[in-house]
């Protein structure tokens, strides 16, 4: 079969799988032929059932994704692929994808539960993404589409300290702007234009912003992101830890 991942990156992602207790690495050939049909359904986005056969038995492939995507293997993976992160700024924002119909039932009620919502936008799922001073993902959080971006930030930035944080002003929060301060951050988030005393900030320095939107290109690429088609929220934050990892390790 013709592989579609580079060699260096099947390197990568390689050396890393035999770092996992108890997954079965001898056959490295079945392996990357496993991980080829990951790609090949996070980069088509087709129905799991409608796989190649030259991949194998689309029913296992399931099942083996969705146990690596239990065992945090995926998410994993986005961490060993994170390398040598660019920590001078950090910058966060957040998009949103619709999510097709086979998205919905779950189980009756888990909406809010499996990251799914009512936004303008229709039925959709919001990514709130951190990105390093290059622009490459550091973390993900999903939530309902009608979440606001804000509701989301001190979560994505727990672990942020003695670095600058780059966010457009829908992040002008005075809890925000002081846990920031707390963990000893230069803060570049524009004011919104009803504060009575508006904070300055380094305008040449907002002008990398464009670093997080161009992540959400990328990202969008693949059409398994650009819309939601997975029941579960676990799955569809597997599918981004990958395409993550694949971001880094390009």
């Amino acid at each position: 079969m013709d592989y579609c991942i580079e060699p260096h990156v099947w390197e990568s992602i390689c050396r890393y799988l035999k770092t996992v207790p108890s997954l079965h690495t001898k056959d490295e050939n079945r392996l990357r032929q496993f991980i080829e049909a990951i790609w090949y359904i996070t980069r088509g986005g087709c129905q799991w059932r409608l796989l190649p056969a030259v991949y194998g038995d689309w029913r296992a492939i399931h099942r083996r994704f969705k146990r690596w995507a239990e065992r945090g293997i995926w998410r994993d993976l986005l961490r060993h692929a994170q390398a040598e992160p660019d920590m001078q700024a950090v910058m966060i924002d957040a998009t949103i994808v619709r999510a097709h119909a086979c998205a919905a039932g779950y189980t009756k009620e888990c909406h809010d539960q499996e990251a799914l919502g009512r936004s303008k936008g229709g039925f959709t799922t919001k990514i709130h993404a951190l990105v390093d001073g290059l622009g490459n993902p550091l973390e993900f959080i999903l939530t309902p589409g009608q979440r606001h971006d804000i509701t989301q930030a001190v979560k994505l930035t727990e672990n942020i300290s003695h670095t600058t944080v780059i966010a457009d002003k829908g992040y002008d929060s005075n809890y925000f702007v002081d846990h920031l301060k707390v963990n000893s951050c230069t803060i570049v988030i524009p004011p919104r234009c009803n504060r009575k005393q508006p904070r300055d900030y380094d305008k040449e320095l907002y002008r990398e912003r464009h670093l997080v939107e161009c992540f959400f290109g990328k990202i969008k690429h693949y059409r398994r992101i650009f819309s939601r088609f997975d029941k579960t929220a676990l799955v569809y934050a597997a599918f981004l830890s990958f395409v993550g990892a694949l971001i880094w390790l390009r």
